[in-house]
């Protein structure tokens, strides 16, 4: 898949705030800080589409970006360690997971995981969740720039094991490494008939 455009549409707070268009959508969730903005706009080969910040936890609503008239890329708020009201961070539970559970939509949610640290006790929950409620998910090692080539091999062994997945994609903002086999797992996600 190549991406020749790609726009901000919309922030949802609640399902009423979903595009009604029935195009296909693919989500990126992960623990706040992990690089979904980084990911998107790299996906997208535009800079600031998705807004980059060093504190954890900036997306608090369910946000749409239309990419080639023809699919969204949907930022979900992230899960774990976000410095934000009690009260927001408990009604994040139920909009995300209403909207992974429900959105006949959704076609793969891509899972960001950090390859410098094993995978932490939320992201376990998350792809266990995922799993469960049988939602089409694929985990990608994100900041593999930061590690050698060995610590990469040993970060896809142990989070196949502890998130049991076989299907783990490293990525690197900085490199590109990942971009074409996203790009592409996409592209099979979307043309999946129903």
């Amino acid at each position: 898949m190549k991406v020749s455009s790609a726009r901000f549409v919309k922030s949802a707070q609640q399902p009423k705030d979903f595009p009604r268009d029935q195009r296909p959508e693919i989500a990126f969730c992960g623990r706040s800080n992990i690089g979904k903005s980084s990911l998107l706009n790299t996906l997208t080969n535009t800079k600031g589409l998705a807004r980059t910040s060093s504190t954890p936890g900036r997306t608090q609503t369910i946000n749409y970006f239309l990419i080639n008239d023809r699919l969204y890329f949907v930022d979900l708020p992230g899960y774990g360690y976000a410095k934000v009201a009690k009260e927001v961070r408990k009604s994040w539970g139920p909009m995300v997971e209403g909207y992974l559970r429900d959105r006949p939509q959704l076609k793969l949610t891509l899972m960001l995981v950090d390859a410098r640290m094993p995978p932490t006790e939320s992201d376990v929950l998350m792809k266990q969740w995922l799993d469960h409620h049988r939602v089409p998910s694929a985990v990608v090692l994100t900041k593999t720039d930061k590690i050698s080539r060995n610590q990469l091999q040993q970060a896809l062994r142990t989070s196949a094991l502890t998130l049991n997945t076989k299907e783990i994609i490293p990525f690197s903002a900085v490199t590109l490494l990942g971009r074409d086999e996203l790009l592409t797992r996409i592209q099979t996600a979307i043309d999946i008939p129903q």
